[in-house]
């Protein structure tokens, strides 16, 4: 895997000129309306801020559609758009594994089985949920792991930006940070969750108004899709045209073995430990109006999800076709180029003015929408799981309301700090998944672990997740110096796979040599203990607001997604 870091202050094309848009007037005018948009928003939703349940959770209010909508945008950041467009130009259609197996399936078992228990709960955060089923060490625990983890993608966020707009439009690197973290600051701070997501909405259509006419130029440029095919297989890129047995994505080279990383490796393990314990995405559905609501949320999120896949990968398949720097990545030459200069490239080759302010804003929008789900997400676990639970008990609700706006403004200064280190992976995924293994595959383990176990005890929670999380590490590092030779994304499933097992079998015997909760204590908590129901307000009636119809239509979708790729 490449590890020639991102394009640098000055990214170059393959002539060596420097990447620069022709950006006119007119597309200044349109990204400075955009951000007069998102702070508008801001100052809006500043007015519904009266407590910290409204600043943190958007005084659960919101409807399905608004947070479904969220849910999906708040993981289409920096990390999705830069870093899916790479994986689509070094992999090609491998790539889709990460939405259509690697998304839906989770994102279905979080709205039909477990939203039920965690919003049932009356929980305002997963680190909360894990405090009540386990105890306050597992609780403060992983509130830690999730505040270390929000810092580190928020900066991934930030960091991917001001690489770009320096390769763009030629801002200093940390004027271009400076200048994101200030707008997303200001937003979040003044309007608090509402902000973040009514943003999230917005941009969310501004990123597919942005990357529709790339993914059509480009097919037109190239000859449709049918050309494509024939200019990649001419290049000797054929495997990037299937989607099995995607033995470059894992670096696997048995077939069978590759195979099985996919669907268990990153279709279970990396998968469901993100979508449903991940507190960035949860938290959409936690801010909904009602239970019947927080169900509905990923599941309206799945279509978008299936969807959006199209217009990102594709893009990048169609870089490793017209930008001569990614066919020599491609061809395992030296380039002065990255796999995440994707998307820039293609903007600086594909669109006429007017559309670069478009397609500018929507990246701009990308990052932002990143950044504010983890620092909005930072702030409310901070608040609730660290301060007021643990190290500031009894204190008024103007003081919590406080300390989260102070979390908000802090997060984003330790953002800004850790922004250069996803600079030492070419692609950023490879940094991305391997987060996922530290932090959210050890979680998935012991949620599941003490959802499905009552006799697992409160020790079992954090030395579940301290376990899981050392065994993710030491393949990190494993694989860093060369004693596991397999992908960077090869080695985060497998690191995933070893965290899932480590945290389960360490519960287990953790257990097993300690005294359980009472079963009283456990009701609500534990499936087969479960007393309340979700309630059908007047808002879940009709079929099409029925969670099995969305569930398995979503399913259905993805899995015909797949069908047509393959045929066509």
């Amino acid at each position: 895997m490449p590890t020639h870091g991102l394009a640098g202050p000055a990214a170059l094309t393959a002539s060596g000129a420097p990447l620069r848009l022709d950006a006119q007037p007119i597309d200044y005018v349109l990204v400075c309306v955009y951000f007069a948009l998102v702070l508008g928003v801001g100052f809006i939703a500043r007015r519904q801020v009266a407590s910290s349940l409204d600043f943190l959770l958007s005084g659960r209010s919101l409807p399905a559609w608004v947070t479904g909508l969220a849910f999906m945008s708040a993981n289409l950041g920096a990390t999705e758009l830069l870093g899916q467009s790479a994986n689509g130009a070094q992999y090609g259609i491998q790539a889709v594994h990460y939405y259509w197996i690697g998304a839906i399936p989770a994102m279905v078992f979080l709205g039909i089985f477990m939203m039920p228990f965690f919003y049932g709960s009356k929980a305002r955060s997963v680190p909360e949920f894990l405090r009540r089923r386990f105890n306050p060490a597992t609780q403060r625990f992983q509130a830690v792991l999730f505040a270390v983890a929000s810092v580190l993608l928020a900066g991934v966020n930030l960091y991917a930006m001001a690489i770009v707009v320096n390769a763009l439009l030629g801002w200093p690197l940390w004027l271009a940070i400076v200048v994101a973290g200030v707008v997303v600051l200001i937003y979040t701070l003044v309007g608090g969750l509402s902000a973040s997501i009514y943003n999230e909405v917005l941009q969310f259509f501004v990123i597919v108004v942005a990357m529709v006419p790339i993914t059509l130029i480009g097919l037109n440029r190239v000859g449709g899709w049918s050309g494509l095919k024939e200019k990649l297989t001419a290049q000797n890129g054929a495997d990037m045209l299937h989607a099995f047995p995607a033995h470059e994505l894992t670096g696997i080279h048995n077939s069978f073995w590759s195979v099985i990383g996919v669907v268990l490796g990153l279709g279970f393990v990396t998968s469901f430990g993100y979508w449903t314990t991940n507190f960035t995405e949860v938290q959409r559905a936690f801010s909904a109006k009602d239970a019947s609501a927080a169900r509905r949320t990923p599941l309206i999120a799945a279509f978008p999800k299936t969807l959006v896949a199209l217009v990102i990968i594709i893009p990048g398949m169609i870089a490793a076709v017209l930008v001569p720097g990614i066919q020599q990545l491609n061809a395992g030459q030296s380039s002065n180029v990255s796999y995440n200069d994707v998307v820039p490239l293609l903007m600086q080759q594909l669109l006429p003015n007017g559309f670069l302010g478009v397609a500018l804003a929507g990246l701009l929008a990308s990052f932002m929408a990143g950044m504010a789900a983890n620092i909005s997400s930072l702030n409310t676990v901070f608040t609730y799981d660290i301060w007021q639970d643990w190290l500031r008990p009894g204190k008024s609700d103007k003081h919590y309301l406080d300390v989260g706006r102070w979390v908000t403004v802090i997060g984003t200064l330790i953002a800004i700090g850790t922004a250069f280190i996803a600079g030492n992976f070419g692609n950023i995924m490879d940094y991305i998944q391997t987060l996922f293994s530290f932090f959210n595959v050890p979680l998935f383990a012991v949620f599941i672990l003490g959802l499905l176990w009552k006799r697992a005890t409160g020790h079992a929670g954090w030395a579940g997740l301290a376990a899981g999380t050392a065994g993710a590490v030491i393949i990190f590092i494993l694989n860093q110096v060369g004693v596991i030779p397999i992908s960077s994304q090869g080695s985060s499933y497998l690191g995933g796979g070893v965290a899932l097992v480590l945290a389960i079998a360490v519960g287990i015997v953790v257990s097993l040599a300690s005294k359980p909760k009472p079963v009283s204590e456990l009701t609500g908590l534990v499936h087969g203990l479960t007393t309340h129901e979700m309630p059908t307000d007047a808002g879940s009636r009709g079929w099409y607001r029925n969670v099995w119809v969305l569930g398995i239509g979503s399913l259905v979708l993805a899995a015909a997604c797949y069908i047509f790729f393959n045929v066509i």
